[in-house]
């Protein structure tokens, strides 16, 4: 059986156009989207990682709207899909986080449309046999190199039919946990 599946949607550090480091705002699209889709799928946790106080302030507002205001109510779908998200200040948090709810040592494994260097699908599913695993998706244009100085595992690529790549990060995460987590269909088993 493979170990569970967590991912983080990093705020800081990441790039900019320019490749500078920033801090990106938290976008509530992502908020909702990713949280559904990581439901969908049966991911263990969604970390939303941002040091910026002000933003985690936004966060919870949008989550206790949604958890236990009239949102609660309106949507209980969304409800259910928004307990997966977890604010943490960085990786660290998210990592300590994920490995008291497993009770093992996760594994970081990084996302990124401009590398071409990575692990195949396969070789990450085969990862994940071995300990639970923590993707990391950048936000902005993407994670900053001190995430790839740790020498963490980097999954490959989402390419799609030209050399444009520039995929919102909601729909990299769907496409993403689909090839890792989607049950053979018929057609393909």
């Amino acid at each position: 059986m493979a170990a569970p599946l967590a991912l983080a949607l990093i705020h800081y550090p990441v790039l900019d156009k320019h490749g500078d480091v920033i801090t990106s705002a938290v976008t509530n699209l992502d908020i909702h989207d990713i949280a559904r889709t990581a439901r969908t799928y049966g991911v263990a946790r969604y970390y939303l990682v941002t040091p910026a106080a002000e933003q985690v302030r936004v966060v919870e507002r949008i989550l206790a709207h949604w958890q236990t205001g009239s949102g609660a109510r309106y949507n209980p779908d969304r409800a259910e899909a928004l307990t997966l998200v977890r604010v943490v200040a960085d990786v660290a948090a998210a990592l300590a986080d994920f490995a008291a709810l497993t009770h093992a040592t996760p594994l970081p494994v990084l996302t990124g449309a401009r590398r071409t260097d990575g692990l195949s699908v396969q070789a990450c599913r085969a990862l994940r046999e071995q300990q639970p695993l923590l993707l990391l998706f950048g936000t902005g244009w993407g994670l900053a190199d001190s995430f790839f100085a740790q020498n963490w595992p980097v999954l490959e690529p989402v390419q799609g039919c030209g050399d444009y790549n520039h995929l919102p990060v909601r729909s990299a995460v769907a496409i993403i946990l689909d090839r890792l987590l989607a049950a053979p269909s018929a057609e393909t088993a």
